[in-house]
C-alpha cells in the first residue's frame, strides 16, 4: 500500500490532471490514473501541486522581535542594525527559540520546508547559534533549516567575530557568512572576504556572504567574491546575498561582472520586499528600486533565487512567511510579467532556492522525496496572482499542514454566490 496518492493535480511545468504517488517517503510514480491504494488519498481537484517553497536568506535570530525594545521608526537599514544592536544584550536562548519555533509553524503552515537562516555570530555568548541549532534539530523532520554564520558587526570591524567565527561553525553551523561592504573601508571588505572564502575551503563548507546591500555603484565586493570563489575552486558553493549596488552600477562595468559571477558558478540571492522597502532611502526622485538584475542575472544563466529576509523585525515590519508574496513582488519590480518569466519568479522560490541550499532529491519526479504542497490554484500564473492558501503541505509523504478552501459568501438580492477570485 502506497503511504499517500494524490490524485488530479496540475503541475508547475504545465502537465495537468496526474497523479503522484508516495512510497517509504518518496515519489514513486507521477502519471495519469495511478492504479493502488493509499494510506492516504488526496483528490486535488485541478489544483496545482508544487515542491515546498523555499527561502533563501532569512533571520530567523531577529525575526517576531517588532516593538522590542521599540519601533524602528524611520524605517531604515541603519536604524534596524542600530535597534538589533540595542536588543542582543536582552536575548536569551529561550526567547529565540520561542520566537524560531513560531516561526518555523508558519512556514510549513505556507508550505516553506526549506529555509537558510543567518545567525549573527557578533555577541560572544553565541546564544542566537546555540538556539537555532537547536531549532535545527527540533524541526528536523519538517524543515531544512541551513544556518550562515553572520558576522552583522562585521569581520574584521568586530573585535571578536574572527574567534567567534570559529567557534559557531564548531558547534555545527552549515555555511561561512560575511558583511564586506560593512567593514571600516573597502580593502578590509576585500580582505574579509579573502579570509572567510579560504576558512570555507579548509573546513569543506559553503559560503553566503551578504555581499553590496548598498546604493553605492562602487561596492563591489561581488568581484573580489567571484575571484576567490575561481582561486579556491569553490564553483557552485558560494552565493553572494542582496547585491543591491548592483541595481545602480553602470551598464559598462555589469558587463564585465555577470560573465565572472557565471564563470565562478555564483548564486545569486535577491529579497525584494526589504530590497526596495530599504534602498534608495537617499534619492529624492527618480528613486531607485534598490532590487538587483534579477532579470539580467538570470538571462546570463546564474542560478537567481529570492529569500524574505525579515518577518516583522528590526528592519520589516510586515510579513508572514510566504514566499508567494515574495515573488509576487519580485515579478513587479523585476518587471518580468511576460509568461515565462513569470514562472522564472516561481522557480526563484522553489528550485532554484533549492540549487541555492544544495538541496538533495527535491522535486515532482520519482526518486525525489516525497515533499509536495497543494495550492487552491490551478497554475503557476493564478498561484502568483492570488498568494492562495495551501490546501495541504506533504513532508516525507505525510500531511503535516492542511487548509480548508478560502470561499467568500456573498448575497446579493435574493440570489448566493460563492467567490474564491479564481478565473
Amino acid at each position: 500500500m502506497l503511504d499517500c496518492l494524490i490524485r488530479g493535480v496540475n503541475l508547475p511545468d504545465g502537465r495537468k490532471n496526474v497523479d503522484i504517488a508516495i512510497q517509504d517517503g518518496r515519489i514513486a510514480e507521477v502519471a495519469s490514473n495511478i492504479q493502488g491504494e493509499a494510506a492516504q488519498e488526496i483528490d486535488a481537484a485541478g489544483f496545482l501541486a508544487t515542491p515546498p517553497f523555499v527561502d533563501s536568506h532569512f533571520h530567523m535570530d531577529a525575526t517576531l522581535t517588532y516593538g522590542n525594545p521599540r519601533v524602528n521608526e524611520s524605517g531604515t537599514l541603519l536604524e534596524g542594525i542600530a535597534l538589533w544592536g540595542e536588543l542582543k544584550p536582552h536575548l536569551t536562548v529561550e526567547s529565540i527559540k520561542e520566537r524560531a519555533r513560531k516561526l518555523c509553524r508558519w512556514a510549513i503552515a505556507k508550505g516553506t520546508l526549506g529555509i537558510r537562516s543567518h545567525v549573527d555570530i557578533s555577541d560572544e555568548r553565541l546564544l542566537a547559534v546555540q538556539a537555532l541549532l537547536e531549532i535545527r534539530e527540533e524541526f528536523k523532520e519538517y524543515i531544512d533549516l541551513q544556518l550562515v554564520a553572520f558576522p552583522q558587526d562585521g569581520y574584521l570591524r568586530h573585535e571578536g567575530s574572527r574567534a567567534n567565527m570559529e567557534r559557531a561553525l564548531d558547534m555545527g553551523v552549515d555555511v561561512v557568512g560575511g558583511i564586506p561592504h560593512f567593514e571600516r573601508t573597502m580593502e578590509e571588505g576585500a580582505r574579509s572576504v579573502k579570509l572567510l572564502c579560504e576558512l570555507a575551503e579548509k573546513r569543506g563548507l559553503l559560503v553566503d556572504m551578504h555581499c553590496d546591500e548598498s546604493d553605492d555603484p562602487l561596492s563591489r565586493h561581488v568581484e573580489t567574491l567571484t575571484y576567490h570563489t575561481k582561486r579556491l575552486g569553490l564553483q557552485g558553493r558560494v552565493t553572494g546575498s542582496h547585491l543591491t549596488s548592483m541595481h545602480s552600477m553602470d551598464n559598462y562595468y555589469v558587463s564585465k561582472l555577470m560573465p565572472l559571477m557565471k564563470e565562478a558558478g555564483l548564486h545569486a540571492v535577491a529579497n525584494p520586499l526589504i530590497n526596495i522597502t530599504l534602498q534608495g532611502r537617499h534619492d529624492t526622485y527618480p528613486k531607485r528600486r534598490g532590487m538587483t538584475r534579477v532579470k539580467e542575472l538570470m538571462a546570463m544563466g546564474i542560478n537567481v533565487s529570492f529569500g524574505h529576509d525579515c518577518v516583522m523585525d528590526p528592519w520589516y515590519s510586515f510579513g508572514s512567511h510566504d514566499m508567494l508574496e515574495v515573488a509576487h513582488m519580485g515579478l513587479h519590480v523585476a518587471q518580468m510579467t511576460g509568461v515565462a518569466e513569470m514562472k522564472r519568479m516561481f522557480d526563484a522560490v522553489t528550485v532554484n532556492g533549492a540549487k541555492t541550499l544544495g538541496l538533495k532529491d527535491y522535486g515532482l519526479a520519482p526518486g525525489c522525496y516525497g515533499d509536495v504542497v497543494i495550492l487552491q490554484a490551478k497554475d503557476v500564473h493564478e498561484a502568483l496572482r492570488l498568494r492562495p492558501v495551501r490546501l495541504y503541505v506533504i513532508r516525507r509523504g505525510k500531511i503535516i499542514s492542511r487548509t480548508m478552501p478560502t470561499v467568500a459568501k456573498i448575497t446579493l438580492k435574493d440570489a448566493a454566490f460563492d467567490v474564491d477570485f479564481r478565473m
